[in-house]
């Protein structure tokens, strides 16, 4: 018999500010270490004010680990130390491996209203792929399938697999699922997950309840950290509810992390911040 996910922990997002001076909302972070192995942080940069995310994310470096920023309305303009540049627009993912260490910029733009809507999630890389050369995986919305399922639900699978449908990121370290939910009204959503991986859930619109063992229903901006499970159910009053819903295979090493850079100990940190004065940070694919 299949068990079902209860809720192991449920955090409600923080407002901070990050980069230039970009207001966003926390969902979890350096203080959920290593509740959410092998996710760092995750970020809600969703805003209608331009003043709170225009100075965007100035150049900056990464090593260690892997960033995951997903669009939902609006630009992010972004260029790295490598030459790359370009435009991740609405309903686009950028799926960037930081690895041997990478310097890049990010800006949001938004749309020509004003608004901006995303998520930037940080997975963490194990040991053995610390210092593997970066790369990039720019996914384009029309590449993400969309699955509509017989009760009503549909889900955007950017990577991972719902049915017969699987999502165009493949080959991570980590094993990832991410998976863009919208379940109407009075509706049941059940999706199978691996055990021992790490599964949340984010909500970002509506109201649902995330542990059939509790009649609470869960609303924007809370975070669903499930235990061990063979699925999770969701089920819905009369309003609807839309969540991000990402597992992972936990690494389960020791985590050394200061600012933009996640090493083991606390020694390569003090190497990576010493190769980033130097100028010798970047290790690969130099132009």
């Amino acid at each position: 018999m299949k068990e079902t996910r209860t809720i192991r922990k449920l955090i409600l997002s923080k407002p901070t500010i990050e980069g230039a001076g970009v207001h966003l909302k926390r969902a979890f972070g350096y203080n959920e270490v290593p509740l959410f192995d092998p996710f760092l942080m995750m970020d809600d940069f969703r805003s209608d004010n331009p003043d709170h995310y225009l100075a965007g994310f100035p150049w900056h470096p990464h090593r260690g680990i892997e960033t995951i920023t997903y669009v939902l309305q609006g630009d992010v303009e972004h260029g790295d130390s490598m030459g790359n540049k370009g435009v991740i627009s609405s309903g686009d993912t950028q799926w960037m491996t930081a690895g041997s260490g990478i310097i890049h910029q990010e800006m949001p733009r938004g749309t020509y209203e004003g608004k901006m809507e995303g998520f930037q999630l940080w997975a963490n890389l194990p040991r053995t792929h610390k210092m593997m050369d970066p790369r990039y995986r720019d996914i384009k919305s029309g590449q993400v399938p969309v699955v509509k399922l017989d009760s009503g639900a549909k889900v955007k699978v950017i990577c991972g697999k719902v049915g017969k449908h699987e999502g165009p990121v493949k080959g991570i370290i980590i094993d990832p699922e991410y998976l863009d939910v919208s379940v109407p009204g009075r509706t049941e959503f059940v999706h199978a997950t691996k055990r021992g991986h790490t599964v949340f859930a984010y909500v970002i619109e509506g109201k649902g309840r995330f542990d059939q063992q509790q009649d609470q229903a869960v609303g924007n901006g809370t975070v669903c950290l499930f235990a061990d499970g063979d699925q999770v159910k969701i089920t819905t009053g009369d309003e609807p509810v839309r969540f991000l819903l990402i597992s992972g295979k936990p690494i389960g090493e020791p985590v050394a992390w200061h600012g933009p850079i996640v090493m083991n100990t606390d020694e390569e940190l003090e190497t990576a911040f010493e190769d980033y004065r130097n100028g010798t940070f970047i290790k690969q694919g130099k132009k």
